[in-house]
């Protein structure tokens, strides 16, 4: 069983109702110290299933006494006596747990995730700028492998997630914050490809270019499956780097051809290549958007909770009709050329 430790600093006064509330919860271990004449320190050591239960308590105790402040440490090893003799027991239940439900880190870890994916940041400017200039490279000399080592640098579903994780949550400023850093690296990627479609010619005619200036409904499944991945991933707080190449091949490669082909002049491809990129980034936020929803992400105050209960459904329902028009136009546009 994974654990985590969770410190609370307490002001005595509290303590006594506090600490009885959360002896009720699931823990292995329980220290209480005397931090300070105002405060103590009660360390939990619980299963991470159990984390985010205690972290919402502690969260709307913080929000209305001053005093709390509470911390989360991730726990690499632990063991007793007790452990020890109990551990295949333990390790049986926590196995049929995770059988039974889609696991996932807690909100708080979550929020803090995508608080940080949604900062535009030099570092994420100098990746989404390196991984257009090779992408484009890639472009003009027709090689498949030079694109895809652009995407495996391409950090474009941190922004991507932030945006569907905000919107859930009903926390507009941080979907604000998220969707600024998702345009701004599409604008990057623009500005590069379109110098590259100004001077390099040859490249509107290789087959990397031609095949992301053509839509399909297939490329929504693509779009939903790449969306999906990138949830589930971001909820087990995996690396993020052999998801997150899934994730930029429906967006890095597009975004591309629409910079290229508004370099060259050629709107009609931009015109496919924007179709394209708009179905991406709509089943990709379709996706992970349902993904959250199911895990059972939500605020505890009151004031948050009425906002998610509003943005929630809100989200699902608009982005489900946008998939569904963006269907309606490719399903209506097969065989029509632009020129």
């Amino acid at each position: 069983m994974e654990l985590q430790l969770i410190e609370a600093y307490i002001p005595k006064k509290h303590y006594e109702s506090v600490s009885k509330k959360l002896q009720a919860f699931d823990y292995e271990t329980y220290w209480i110290s005397n931090e300070s004449e105002e405060r103590k320190l009660v360390r939990i050591l619980t299963g991470t299933s159990q984390t985010e239960e205690i972290l919402n308590y502690l969260e709307e105790v913080s929000n209305v006494i001053e005093g709390f402040e509470t911390m989360l440490i991730p726990v690499q090893a632990f063991f007793s006596k007790d452990t020890v003799t109990k551990k295949e027991e333990a390790d049986k239940e926590d196995e049929e747990e995770k059988k039974a439900r889609l696991l996932r880190a807690s909100r708080h870890e979550l929020l803090s995730s995508v608080e940080k994916n949604s900062r535009t940041t030099m570092n994420y400017t100098l990746m989404i700028l390196l991984s257009a200039i090779v992408a484009t490279v890639g472009f003009v000399k027709d090689s498949e492998a030079v694109v895809i080592g652009a995407m495996v640098i391409a950090p474009m579903i941190g922004p991507v997630i932030a945006t569907a994780f905000a919107s859930i949550l009903g926390d507009y400023k941080l979907l604000g914050r998220a969707v600024l850093a998702s345009l701004f690296g599409i604008i990057i990627v623009i500005f590069i490809s379109i110098l590259f479609g100004l001077f390099f010619k040859g490249g509107m005619t290789t087959d990397q270019y031609v095949a992301r200036t053509e839509v399909t409904i297939s490329d929504i499944f693509l779009g939903v499956a790449s969306g999906a991945a990138g949830a589930l991933a971001f909820l087990n707080r995996l690396s993020g780097n052999l998801v997150g190449v899934m994730v930029a091949v429906a967006l890095l490669p597009p975004t591309v051809a629409l910079g290229m082909s508004i370099g060259d002049g050629g709107w009609g491809n931009a015109y496919g290549a924007f179709l394209l990129l708009t179905v991406n980034i709509s089943s990709i936020l379709l996706a992970a958007v349902t993904i959250f929803s199911i895990t059972g992400i939500r605020p505890v105050r009151w004031e948050e909770v009425q906002r998610a209960n509003v943005s929630r459904p809100l989200s699902i329902v608009f982005i489900s009709f946008l998939v569904l028009t963006l269907a309606v136009v490719i399903l209506l546009g097969q065989g029509i050329k632009f020129e």
